[in-house]
């Protein structure tokens, strides 16, 4: 059975290689294509697909601030969330030992979304201050 497989395969691929020559394709032609007629500039094609003006390293270095601001508003009501525990407890050891967790993990995870947000600024300034010319 295997050597029928491989047999095949053999005939297959002698068969396809002066096949495959003998179909010619053209080059793409693409630089040549004008949709627009004569008068094209890069605007019209702005205002045919709705796309904006803005640079992508821009948008990107946006949405991971706005991402990054999200994470830090939900670490704060984290910590906020923690001392009403704590502030509720009634002196219950394992209330406060909860709400201490809580403190703690939200403190924590601020300073990652910290440290978060300054590599985030650093490669983005990198990369706005390297690609431009």
């Amino acid at each position: 059975m295997k050597k029928q497989i491989l047999g095949l395969l053999l005939a297959f691929n002698l068969l396809a290689i002066p096949m495959a020559a003998t179909f010619s394709v053209s080059p793409a032609q693409a630089a040549n294509l004008n949709l627009w007629g004569e008068n094209y500039n890069a605007n019209d094609f702005q205002d045919e697909t709705g796309l904006g003006d803005r640079d992508p390293r821009d948008i990107v270095a946006r949405i991971v601030r706005i991402i990054l601001g999200f994470l830090g508003i939900v670490a704060v009501i984290i910590i906020l969330l923690g001392g009403f525990k704590w502030m509720t407890a009634g002196g219950n050891e394992d209330k406060v030992s909860e709400a201490r967790k809580l403190i703690v993990s939200g403190i924590i995870g601020l300073v990652i979304i910290l440290a978060a947000f300054g590599i985030a600024q650093f490669v983005i300034n990198s990369l706005m201050n390297a690609t431009n010319n």
